[in-house]
């Protein structure tokens, strides 16, 4: 099996029996803030998208590149079609020229011509991706590869189970605005950035550790900024609270903990995988190539600068009444939603700043209110700071999910009172009938979990109520504290309450106490049967990247126990407990 790096997540994997190109980008994104690097445009593309099958694992457009799939991806080319709740990749395809699909079930092998199989898992909850994320498992005469790219499965025991895997390709660096874009202390953020930084490493080593690959190619970012203004999220000022470090950094980091197989791929790099080896060859010296990475971002950044100026002037849209547009789209989205208008709890704040620079609109969309207005001088949970043009272009194009657009794009500045709150960017990502429907279907259909589990002196319930992870692998107990170290999120363990995000409560009682008795039961009510005891601190902490559960907001207070990140920095007029160090909701961020 030949695997062949073309930058990001995107590769080219080639077998006797056909060959699949997964997540070619190249063209900027998100409002052309997000570039390849290294530079994967001067690669043969015509060559590489005269391919077999087509592997999009999801629609964020680092990975679904439109424009780059309709010139150069050969449209007879099989798409192996993700299994997610809507249709909305097949028809974004389709609009491409796109024929051939092959409609997976998530978790089922489908053999292809020639013995070459695949399973595509499908993640589909409103925090994945754009409603929906995916990994690819590949099999041919008996070497197997998991393509995991982005997507933040809560365990691998699905691929773990088709047997030994011989190359494992995973996210590994940053992926979203946090806490880069929050009006904080500097030192606050870089301590929330560290963090971050060191979640994301901990994250990789634990899926590396359970899938135990013969191979680990570190992919999917990061991507690199050349427009001056995002200049600096770039990784070359010696910060450690960038959140983007590269894969040259991963090597390093990995070294630190005893890994030994890992692989970069350069755009061209060539790996030739057998059961007993991994030979690959690249198109320049690696290192070598990373120690002069400053010079390859500048001289990118001047290559491109005409691409990024051609973007910006498409965004002004001067005909457009915002108020008026935003009203007509999300008012009658406001009047459906139930549990995202529930969970927002309070309005929300975009300050549009005019093209004169100075000039500003303030526009709230009023959750509990259900409806858009002029800002009226109250207090909102949420404020976002950005150009009208961004705003003007993303109601020009009809855009439905903002996250995927304007906040991936790091145009913006952001602060918010209290906690974060994850209903705030699962509406912005579902401006549309049949998003919004599924959203407010998956939270309607999440049910208590019956299953308790022992955790330290604690009983809690064995499912983490933000996304099901199983606790009695990622729980992890500190005092009154319990973090889930798959997405950093935490619980006060006396009152169940979600110091992360509102709503979640979760199933506490101290070891060695009865259960309360059930709602409208006696004390004879059933009690959950204890399943299993693990061992805080037995496993590496995780933490994903999608949607961003970062810093507090600056004015809180904040205590408890061990952690990383500066205690003092909060949002505006918030108040919390947790782990000494770490503000309620400094976790992580998902992405």
């Amino acid at each position: 099996m030949r695997i062949t790096g073309t930058g990001h997540a995107s590769l080219r994997i080639d077998t006797p029996a056909g060959s699949i190109l997964c997540d070619p980008w190249v063209n900027p994104a998100y409002f052309a803030s997000w570039f390849p690097f290294p530079d994967n445009s001067l690669l043969d593309w015509e060559a590489l998208g005269d391919c077999d099958y087509l592997y999009v694992s999801h629609l964020h457009r680092d990975h679904f590149d439109a424009e780059h799939l309709k010139r150069f991806v050969s449209k007879k080319a099989t798409v192996l079609l993700p299994d997610f709740p809507t249709s909305e990749m097949r028809d974004e395809l389709e609009a491409l020229g796109f024929t051939r699909f092959l409609e997976t079930k998530t978790e089922q092998v489908h053999e292809l011509d020639g013995g070459l199989k695949i399973m595509i898992q499908a993640l589909t909850s409103p925090t994945d991706g754009p409603i929906g994320d995916s990994s690819l498992w590949v099999e041919y005469d008996g070497i197997r590869i998991l393509n995991q790219n982005d997507a933040r499965p809560t365990d691998l025991t699905t691929f773990h189970a088709l047997g030994h895997v011989h190359a494992h390709l995973l996210q590994f660096s940053g992926a979203i605005w946090y806490p880069m874009v929050y009006e904080l202390p500097e030192a606050a953020k870089r301590a929330f950035g560290k963090q971050k930084r060191d979640r994301q490493f901990d994250r990789t080593f634990r899926y590396i550790d359970d899938l135990k690959a013969s191979n680990v190619i570190p992919i999917a970012g990061p991507p690199c900024f050349l427009d001056d203004e995002l200049w600096q999220f770039n990784d070359i000022f010696g910060d450690e609270g960038n959140i983007f470090p590269d894969q040259w950094v991963f090597q390093q980091e990995y070294a630190k903990v005893g890994g030994t197989n890992s692989t970069v791929l350069l755009p061209g790099s060539v790996m030739e995988l057998t059961a007993d080896s991994a030979a690959t060859t690249h198109p320049t010296d690696v290192e070598e190539f990373f120690a002069h990475k400053r010079e390859h971002l500048e001289e990118m950044r001047e290559r491109k600068r005409p691409m990024i100026d051609a973007a910006k002037a498409t965004w002004r849209h001067p005909e457009i009444d915002v108020l008026k547009e935003m009203k007509r789209r999300i008012e009658p989205l406001l009047d459906e939603s139930v549990y995202l208008a529930k969970g927002v709890g309070g309005p929300v704040r975009f300050d549009l700043v005019g093209y004169d620079g100075e000039s500003v609109e303030s526009i709230v969309v009023d959750f509990p209110g259900k409806q858009v207005r002029t800002y009226a001088d109250e207090k909102v949970r949420y404020r976002f700071r950005t150009e009208r043009a961004l705003i003007e272009h993303l109601l020009f194009i009809e855009e439905v999910d903002w996250v995927n657009s304007l906040f991936l794009s790091c145009r913006f500045k952001a602060t918010r009172i209290g906690q974060y709150n994850e209903f705030v960017y699962a509406f912005f990502k579902c401006l549309s009938e049949e998003r919004l429907q599924y959203a407010e279907g998956w939270y309607a259909e999440q049910k208590p979990d019956a299953e308790d589990v022992k955790l330290g002196d604690w009983i809690v319930q064995r499912r983490c109520p933000h996304l099901k992870a199983d606790l009695t692998r990622f729980g992890i107990v500190d005092g009154n504290t319990l973090t889930c170290q798959l997405h950093g999120w935490k619980f006060d363990l006396p009152s169940g309450r979600c110091l992360t995000s509102v709503g979640h409560e979760l199933r506490s009682r101290p070891a060695g106490t009865p259960p309360p008795a059930p709602a409208g039961s006696d004390s004879s009510g059933t009690t959950p049967a204890v399943a299993a005891v693990a061992t805080p601190g037995a496993i590496i902490t995780a933490e994903v990247g999608a949607t961003e559960t970062g810093a507090t907001d600056v004015g809180s207070t904040a205590a408890g126990g061990a952690g990383s990140g500066d205690a003092g920095a909060g949002f505006a007029g918030s108040s919390a407990s947790g782990a000494a160090g770490a503000p309620p909701g400094s976790a992580t961020v998902s992405e």
